[in-house]
């Protein structure tokens, strides 16, 4: 289907695109862009065709400049505004429960609540070069939906800084801090890009899945309780055709030949 503010693609090699794609206001998350990021994630999870969605931005320098501050100052009936920000949960929890892995490509500036989508996604890359913040603080905002995704990957300290400071890190201190899994030079990133999201999806689709469920489920889950569920995953892991291909794939010395079941 036709997207108004990002484009889709999904390639023969199973990894779907989703890139924002609205330069003129710099991807800032209005109603309409959230509404098609919920849409294109939810096409490619109902989508078996699709083993790995790559998040990324068709901006030649930003990622997203994070929420419409237009619209936070519309002046609206409050009701209003609260039912349009219950965009962001569905769309961070749709991420999380994807059953597909999902990987950002930061090829630009990442800011406010883009973060947060960024985050939403299980592996970040991103290209030398480009910045990370929560500068809502600045103008007057406060970056509360996205500080739950921040506090689960960043130190609490260092969360405390982003938030209330507003300041902007570069890719290499959001490496070392923990938002960012690789840093790439610019003439490096889409191969980069590529070579991952082509090992994402290269995995068996049945064992991903239960696997990304099961890591969604069991983060705050209390210690014991995650054990017992996690025990009970894995129980599932082995009524599965995959696990004993992969095996037999093991000890024969050659690649899997994948089923999905």
């Amino acid at each position: 289907m036709p997207y108004a503010t990002l484009r889709y693609d999904v390639g023969d090699d199973g990894v779907a695109t989703i890139a924002l794609d609205q330069p003129d206001t710099r991807n800032a998350l209005s109603d309409a862009l959230l509404d098609d990021m919920i849409a294109a994630f939810t096409a490619a999870r109902d989508d078996d065709a699709v083993r790995c969605v790559v998040l990324t931005s068709t901006h030649d320098r930003v990622f997203s400049s994070g929420g419409n501050l237009g619209g936070f100052a519309a002046d609206v009936p409050l009701v209003h505004k609260h039912a349009a920000i219950d965009r962001f949960p569905q769309l961070f929890k749709l991420i999380g429960q994807l059953g597909k892995p999902s990987l950002c490509a930061a090829n630009g500036h990442v800011l406010a609540g883009a973060l947060g989508v960024a985050l939403a996604c299980d592996l970040i890359v991103a290209r030398e070069g480009v910045r990370f913040g929560t500068p809502e603080i600045n103008v007057g905002v406060y970056p509360f939906m996205i500080m739950a995704l921040i506090y689960r990957n960043v130190g609490r300290k260092k969360t405390n800084e982003l938030l209330l400071l507003g300041d902007q890190i570069d890719a290499h201190e959001a490496g070392r801090i923990g938002i960012v899994n690789k840093v790439v030079p610019a003439d490096e990133f889409d191969a980069a890009v590529a070579d991952w999201a082509g090992r994402l999806a290269r995995k068996t689709p049945v064992l991903m899945k239960l696997g990304k469920d099961a890591m969604y489920r069991q983060q705050d889950m209390a210690f014991e309780e995650a054990l017992d569920f996690l025990r009970a995953q894995l129980a599932l892991a082995f009524a599965t055709e995959d696990i004993q291909e992969g095996v037999r794939a093991f000890f024969e010395r050659r690649e899997p030949q994948w089923t999905g079941r």
